[in-house]
C-alpha cells in the first residue's frame, strides 16, 4: 500500500494506491510530501521510487537487507534512518517490533514500513484532519513528530512492562513461579533492547544536527528537537535503565528459587537413599549363598529381619523429620 500525503501552505491532500507509477505521477514537486510504503516489498517498485527522488541506488539494498539500526552518517544524498520500534497490543498482551526505514530529503519524507506502524498511521490521520499545524512547516517537522510519537509510545510500553513486572515479582517473591516465569522476564528484557537502539538513534541525530554541512533539518525544527526531545530521551533512558535493573534482579531471584528447589529435591533423594541403604545392606547380606547361616533355619528369623528393617526405616524417617530434612 502506498499512501501519499501532499501538503503546503494552502494544500493538504491524501492519495492511496498500490501502483508505483500512479503514485509517482501524483507527486507535486512544488509541495512537501510524505510517502508511506506499507507492506510494500516490491524491490523493482522501490528502486523506481529511489530513482525518482534522485537517491543513491544502494538505498534499495539498505531497505531490503535491514541495514544496521540508526542514522546513516556515511552518505549525503538524504537523511536515512533504519528503525525498530517496540510496541504492544493491548488485546493480546504481546510485544511487537515494527521494522523499516525512514528517508528524508529536501521536500520529501518516505517511510518504508515492513508492517504498518500504528504510530505513523495515527500521526497521518491527525495531519489529514488538520489536528496538527503542518502547512507552515517542512518535511523535517514530520520527522520530529515521528520521533516524538515514538518516544511517547515508549512511555506506554514501559508502563505496561512495569505492571507486568509487578505481577511477576509477586510470583517470584512468593516462590510461585516456574520456568515460564523466568522466560517471560527474559523475553521482556530482550525486547527492551529495541528501545535502547531507538534512543541511541535519536541521540545520534541530535549530535549530527550541529554539523556545518548538515542540511536536512531546518533551524526551527532543530530548536524543537533540542527543546523537547533531549529531556524526553533522558527521562526514558533513566526509566529504561531502572526497568533493566528490575528485570535483572527478578531473574536472579528466580534463578535462586529454581536452584533452591533443585537442591531441596536432591537433598530429599539423598535422604531417601540413606534411609534405604541399611535395608539394601541387610537384604544383600542375606542374599549370599552360604551353607552355614544358622538363623535361616529358625522360624522367627524372617519376621525378625523384617521387623529390624522396618524399625530402621521408621527411625530414620522420624530422625529426618526432627532435623527438618523432610
Amino acid at each position: 500500500m502506498l499512501n501519499l500525503l501532499t501538503f503546503s501552505q494552502n494544500k493538504l491532500e491524501l492519495f492511496t494506491t498500490r501502483d508505483v507509477d500512479v503514485v509517482l505521477t501524483k507527486i507535486d514537486n512544488s509541495c512537501n510530501i510524505w510517502l508511506r510504503c506499507i507492506n510494500f516489498r516490491d524491490r523493482t517498485g522501490t528502486a523506481r521510487i529511489i530513482k525518482y527522488f534522485g537517491l543513491d541506488p544502494s538505498r534499495v539494498d539498505m531497505i531490503f537487507n535491514h541495514s544496521p539500526i540508526g542514522i546513516d552518517e556515511d552518505m549525503e544524498d538524504c537523511l536515512f534512518n533504519s528503525y525498530e520500534i517496540l510496541t504492544h497490543h493491548i488485546k493480546n498482551r504481546e510485544f511487537e517490533i515494527a521494522r523499516g526505514s525512514i528517508v528524508v530529503g529536501t521536500n520529501f519524507i518516505i517511510t518504508f514500513e515492513i508492517t504498518e506502524v500504528k504510530i505513523f498511521s495515527i500521526l497521518a490521520n491527525n495531519l489529514q484532519k488538520r489536528n496538527l499545524d503542518i502547512e507552515k512547516w517542512g518535511v523535517d517537522y514530520i520527522l520530529y513528530l515521528i520521533f516524538k510519537d515514538i518516544l511517547n509510545n515508549y512511555h506506554t510500553v514501559f508502563d505496561y512492562i512495569s505492571r507486568k513486572l509487578d505481577d511477576l515479582e509477586d510470583e517470584v517473591l512468593d516462590k510461585l513461579g516456574n520456568d515460564s516465569t523466568y522466560q517471560k522476564i527474559a523475553t521482556m528484557r530482550q525486547s527492551t533492547r529495541v528501545g535502547r537502539r531507538n534512543f541511541q538513534s535519536i541521540k545520534s541525530l541530535l549530535a549530527i544536527m550541529d554539523y556545518d554541512d548538515f542540511q536536512w533539518i531546518t533551524p526551527p525544527v532543530k530548536a524543537l528537537f533540542n527543546q523537547e526531545l533531549v529531556h524526553h530521551i533522558d527521562n526514558l533512558w533513566q526509566e529504561y535503565l531502572a526497568l533493566r535493573a528490575w528485570m535483572s534482579e527478578l531473574m536472579e531471584i528466580q534463578r535462586d528459587n529454581v536452584a533452591s528447589e533443585t537442591s531441596e529435591r536432591i537433598n530429599r533423594l539423598t535422604i531417601l537413599s540413606s534411609i534405604f541403604l541399611p535395608i539394601t545392606f541387610i537384604s544383600g547380606f542375606y542374599g549370599m549363598n552360604f551353607k552355614y547361616m544358622p538363623e535361616l533355619e529358625q522360624p522367627w528369623a524372617y519376621p525378625a529381619v523384617i521387623s529390624v528393617m522396618a524399625l530402621i526405616v521408621i527411625s530414620s524417617i522420624v530422625y529426618a523429620k526432627r532435623q527438618r530434612w523432610l
